[in-house]
């Protein structure tokens, strides 16, 4: 049995959406298609993107639906916020499950012990550290919290 890659689950569930006639699911899984291929074909040689980098691509649009729908709604555009909220819910599906606070304490912990980090100014080492083990499971704004607060 095959394992299916997450950029050939996308595909496949864009072509259900379509056929559903489902409008939203189908152009949010188009966007999410098009980023990851912008994503293959920046830089110098075109590539083919790995899992982790796939994810990486998907966790980006996902902060970018959420931040719009926080502007449109600041800017009292409900309907355009609501539109937002959903395609980043669509892709959040997608998405690694996210750590609990207790599991990501547990990582931040686990990275200061092994870097022997000591005070505020090793932050970047422990995230440097930690980054690779939360792998699309935590945003980096919340990492880097948890990391500045356990530092001290």
């Amino acid at each position: 049995m095959t394992t299916t890659t997450l950029k050939e689950r996308l595909r496949a569930d864009l072509t259900t959406a379509i056929k559903g006639r489902d409008e939203l699911r189908a152009a949010t899984l188009r966007m999410a298609l098009t980023a990851i291929t912008n994503e293959e074909v920046a830089g110098s040689v075109a590539r083919s993107l790995s899992e982790p980098e796939t994810v990486t691509v998907l966790t980006r649009e996902v902060k970018k639906r959420r931040e719009a729908a926080e502007a449109f709604a600041g800017a009292g555009r409900d309907e355009q916020a609501a539109r937002e909220r959903a395609e980043g819910e669509v892709l959040s599906g997608y998405l690694p499950a996210q750590l609990t606070d207790d599991e990501l304490k547990a990582l931040v912990a686990d990275a200061i012990a092994e870097t022997g980090a000591v005070g505020p100014k090793s932050m970047g080492v422990v995230m440097k550290a930690v980054t690779p083990k939360i792998a699309g499971r935590a945003e980096g704004g919340r990492v880097a919290a948890e990391v500045k607060s356990a530092l001290g």
